[in-house]
């Protein structure tokens, strides 16, 4: 007898993917989707459900669906996403508070695997030169949805320790790139001009989007627990990625990256929060031993053909001309207040 799944957030982009994949994978009988609105997304031959992850009618989900495995995609990553940082942190804290109550409840339930993120690692100038999943000393992330993921992954954690039957797989995946999926950084890059910060040269890790699906696929299918950091081989410098992306950067004095980010997020463009503008920073590298030799997941992108997939997209156009005027303007700013501020220091 297969697998019956069931799959929050997949009214989002990788969430739909993976619906997809797992409901025409042969060892799966149903998969159920969950979500707030229908999803915009082919999720195949999926069962959407309308429900609210903050209520517990996601009990009723699983148990009436005798669900036997859960994939916990619904993390929302900006508050704009959610309409606000209190709903961001509902969704993602709340909401799966109320999960984890579910699969403790309901005694079909054997496998829960989070989609969880490296930003629990932080960014900063004290940060290892790689992380690996057993360093738990989070360097107090400052980002809400670095927080919320924290909160996330300690309420899972807490899941396996009452219940030892039913396996807990995490997923920290890398920044995740592509030719299709859009997120604050892939918008980054999507700039005319990237604002970069004067003085430093993050060493970046990605992942590309059909590595992210695939991973959640094979997860739940295995019967791994722990967590896992998944990434796609390799680290570029900022500095190489700006200049294989063929866009003029644009220093910044560290001072006003705040300023920076304001400017950029009132045109709309990017979500320069404070974790970004660290991460832009510091940087970010993690140790991928585990996925390799204990997940057995491999991925099939390094960080650098991740990179390329998303300099292809934006080759062919990832912002509209309108937008890129006001990002300009934005920038054109930016830059003047920082040649300002350095000529009265001097």
């Amino acid at each position: 007898m297969g697998r019956i799944v069931l799959i929050t957030g997949v009214s989002r982009y990788l969430g739909a993917r993976t619906a997809r994949t797992l409901s025409a994978d042969p060892h799966v009988d149903l998969v159920v989707g969950v979500d707030v609105v229908p999803p915009p997304f082919d999720i195949g031959s999926t069962r959407f459900v309308r429900a609210d992850l903050r209520t517990p009618a996601i009990q009723q989900v699983v148990a009436s669906y005798g669900v036997d495995t859960i994939l916990h995609a619904g993390v929302l990553q900006t508050p704009a996403s959610a309409g606000g940082r209190a709903a961001m942190k509902e969704v993602n804290v709340l909401g799966t508070m109320q999960l984890i109550a579910a699969c403790q409840r309901v005694p079909s339930v054997q496998r829960l695997v989070i989609k969880g993120s490296t930003s629990v690692y932080g960014s900063s100038a004290s940060a290892p030169a790689m992380f690996v999943e057993s360093d738990d000393r989070f360097s107090s992330p400052r980002g809400d949805f670095s927080r919320d993921s924290v909160d996330v992954e300690e309420a899972a954690r807490g899941l396996a320790r009452r219940r030892n039957d039913i396996s807990v797989s995490i997923l920290r995946l890398a920044n995740v790139i592509g030719p299709r999926i859009t997120t604050p950084l892939t918008r980054y890059f999507g700039l005319s001009v990237i604002p970069t910060i004067l003085g430093f040269d993050a060493r970046l890790q990605f992942l590309h989007e059909d590595d992210a699906v695939a991973s959640m696929h094979h997860a739940v299918l295995s019967e791994a627990k722990g967590a896992f950091n998944i990434a796609g081989d390799g680290v570029i410098p900022l500095s190489a990625a700006v200049a294989r992306m063929g866009r003029p950067p644009l220093p910044m004095p560290g001072f006003l990256t705040a300023a920076t980010g304001a400017l950029l997020g009132r045109v709309g463009l990017v979500d320069f929060a404070p974790e970004n503008a660290d991460f832009l920073k510091y940087g970010r590298v993690v140790d991928t031993t585990r996925m390799c030799e204990v997940l057995g997941f491999d991925p099939r992108f390094t960080t650098e053909q991740a990179f390329d997939a998303l300099v292809e997209r934006v080759g062919g156009g990832l912002i509209g001309s309108d937008r890129i005027d006001r990002a300009e303007g934005a920038l054109r700013t930016a830059a003047t207040a920082a040649m300002r501020v350095v000529d009265d220091r001097d």
